[in-house]
C-alpha cells in the first residue's frame, strides 16, 4: 500500500527550525490502519510525532477531519505542533484556499483558522519565509496547580534537572518546574534517565522572558520516547494560563528553548487558549507499507 506523507516544520518563521511534524492522510475509502501500523509508522518515521488525518471518520463530519497523533512509542491526547502541521496540509495542500478546519479528536473539536501572526515577526530569531503559513488554533485551556512535592519527589526532580526550580506545578501528568530567570532554564541539562524514572509523562520547566517574549519554556518526555521536544504546542494549553494570572496579560508571546527553538503566539479566551504559529513545508513524498 503506498501512502502520502509530509513533513513540515510547526512554530517555525525558516526551515530546519521549530518542531518538525509528518502527517499521513490516509484514503477515506481505506478508513483508519490498525493501531500497530499507525505506531510502526510513527516509531519509523521517528519523529516526536506522526499525525494522521482521515476526512468523514471518527466523528468527524462535513468537512471535517479526524485526527490522531502517535510519539515513536505511544498514541498522545493532544498534540499542538503536529495539529497546526496538520491544518497546513489540509489548508495548502489537499484543499487550497479552505479557510479554516476542524479537526475530531479525542480531546474534543479543535478549530485552526488561517491568522496573520503578525507578531511573531522577529521572535523565532528569523524572518517569515514567503509562504510560511500562519494559523490559529483553539485549543482546551489546562490551568496548572500546585503539586505536593514530597521530599523523595524533590530529590528525584533535582537529580533529573540539575538544579532545583523555584517552584513546582503539575498539570495532569505533567510536572511543571518554574525558575526565577530565562539564564537558568538554557543552563539545564538534563539526565534523562532519571527523568523518564520520575512518576509523570513529562516535565516542563519554564520563566519569564527577556524583551523579545513574555516566557520561556522547554519540554522533555523521555517516558514518551522524546529526550527534549523542540516546539511543544500542547505544553502552552497550561503555561498561558499561569503566565497570564502572573503577568495580568491575556495576550503572550512565548518562546521555547530547544536547540531548533521555535515561537507563538497565545490568548486567553474564557475556558480556550488560541495558539498562534507558522508552518514551514519540507517534504512532500510516499511511504509504502504492507497491506
Amino acid at each position: 500500500m503506498r501512502l502520502r506523507l509530509l513533513q513540515l516544520d510547526a512554530f517555525a518563521d525558516r526551515l530546519f527550525s521549530g518542531n518538525p511534524a509528518a502527517v499521513c492522510p490516509l484514503p477515506p475509502e481505506r478508513g483508519w490502519l490498525d493501531d500497530a501500523t499507525l505506531q510502526a509508522i510513527a516509531r519509523e518515521n521517528n519523529l516526536s510525532e506522526t499525525a494522521f488525518l482521515l476526512p468523514g471518520e471518527g466523528g468527524a463530519t462535513g468537512g471535517d477531519y479526524a485526527l490522531r497523533w502517535f510519539t515513536p512509542q505511544v498514541e498522545v491526547e493532544l498534540c499542538g505542533h503536529a495539529t497546526l502541521a496538520s491544518a497546513a496540509v489540509v489548508l495548502d495542500v489537499l484543499e487550497p484556499g479552505r479557510a479554516s478546519v476542524t479537526f475530531q479528536t479525542k480531546s474534543g473539536p479543535l478549530l485552526v483558522t488561517r491568522a496573520e501572526c503578525a507578531e511573531l515577526a522577529g521572535l523565532g530569531g528569523a524572518g517569515a519565509l514567503e509562504g510560511a503559513a500562519g494559523l490559529r488554533m483553539d485549543f482546551p485551556r489546562w490551568a496548572p496547580t500546585p503539586c505536593d512535592v514530597t521530599p523523595a519527589l524533590g530529590e528525584a526532580l533535582v537529580e533529573a534537572l540539575g538544579a532545583w526550580p523555584r517552584s513546582v506545578l503539575r498539570s495532569g501528568a505533567t510536572l511543571i518546574g518554574v525558575f526565577d530567570a530565562l539564564p537558568d532554564v538554557l543552563a539545564l541539562a538534563p539526565d534523562f534517565g532519571r527523568l523518564r524514572a520520575l512518576p509523570y509523562e513529562a516535565v516542563m520547566v519554564t520563566a519569564r522572558g527577556d524583551e523579545t517574549c513574555d516566557f520561556v519554556s522547554r519540554f522533555f518526555a523521555p517516558a514518551q520516547g522524546i529526550d527534549e521536544d523542540p516546539v511543544t504546542g500542547s505544553a502552552h494549553c497550561s503555561l498561558a494560563p499561569y503566565w497570564g494570572a502572573r503577568l495580568k496579560k491575556t495576550r503572550l508571546r512565548a518562546r521555547q528553548c530547544s536547540a531548533r527553538g521555535g515561537a507563538l503566539v497565545c490568548e486567553l479566551r474564557g475556558e480556550r487558549v488560541l495558539l498562534e504559529g507558522r508552518v514551514v513545508p519540507y517534504l512532500d513524498g510516499v511511504i509504502e507499507i504492507p497491506g
